[in-house]
């Protein structure tokens, strides 16, 4: 697939200070850093719609985890301490 971009003459000088001096061209710069947006904007989307799938199973249930128990339990498993997972418990009253 052809594809033809046009750039600011101020983006063009900007691409070509920050490749110059390197093995990399202008255009696999340009390149990899479309291939980077996309991924971090797939990883974003993806993010987004898991959130809205978890609220939509809150809704739905009512069951969560405390985020202080979470928090703990994480902080000493980044220390080496054994710890419990926390349960999950109804937030309805």
């Amino acid at each position: 697939m052809a594809t033809s971009i046009k750039l600011s003459e101020d983006l063009k000088s900007r691409v070509a200070r920050v490749v110059k001096g390197t093995d990399q061209s202008a255009h696999a710069f340009m390149v990899e850093a479309i291939r980077q947006e996309t991924e971090r904007a797939e990883k974003r989307r993806q993010f987004v719609s898991d959130a809205h799938a978890a609220l939509a199973d809150f809704d739905r249930d009512g069951m969560g985890y405390a985020l202080a128990e979470i928090a703990a339990h994480y902080r000493a498993r980044l220390q080496g301490r054994k710890s419990r997972k926390p349960k999950l418990r109804s937030w309805r009253k």
